[in-house]
């Protein structure tokens, strides 16, 4: 596989149109007043997973992108305090926010002159491609709880 196939599919793998759920439908239509409820056997509410996906995407983006970047503390500061969304325009934020820094992932993937194999300067032997890696395959994870979520609570639509 050449360079740009590589990042052509690394950028494909960050939207989940391939062997995953799809992000945007998945994310559509959630009833508002489902968002914040944990349906038994859930450990977390759909708001939960989606500020969770929201804060540690940026998280990996922005240190992949800057040393000056300070990732918030483990385990709080990567989940929200409450398991209800403070406001209806405080998920479509998350939402949106989660979307613009895949993309910008995405966007430094598929620049050519980003080193995909290069150790991040400031890390401890990290690379793009293992942050763009650790980015799908954590998001895949907590999207498929997100889905269970829905159809526990019965509001994921039948395909």
């Amino acid at each position: 596989m050449d360079e740009k196939a590589l990042r052509s599919q690394l950028g494909h793998f960050l939207d989940w149109h391939e062997a995953h759920a799809d992000f945007k439908a998945a994310f559509k239509d959630f009833p508002e007043k489902e968002r914040g409820k944990r349906p038994p056997g859930a450990a977390h509410s759909a708001w939960e997973l989606l500020e969770h996906m929201r804060i540690a995407t940026h998280d990996i983006l922005e240190f992949s992108r800057s040393a000056k970047h300070v990732s918030p503390d483990w385990p709080s500061g990567y989940w929200p305090a409450k398991p209800e969304p403070p406001s209806a325009a405080a998920w479509d934020k998350s939402v949106k926010e989660l979307e613009r820094d895949l993309r910008q992932m995405s966007e430094l993937v598929a620049d050519p002159k980003t080193d995909l194999f290069a150790r991040i300067p400031h890390g401890s032997g990290q690379t793009i491609l293992r942050e763009v890696l650790l980015i799908a395959d954590h998001n895949a994870y907590h999207l498929g709880q997100f889905i269970l979520v829905r159809q526990l609570l019965g509001c994921w639509p039948e395909h």
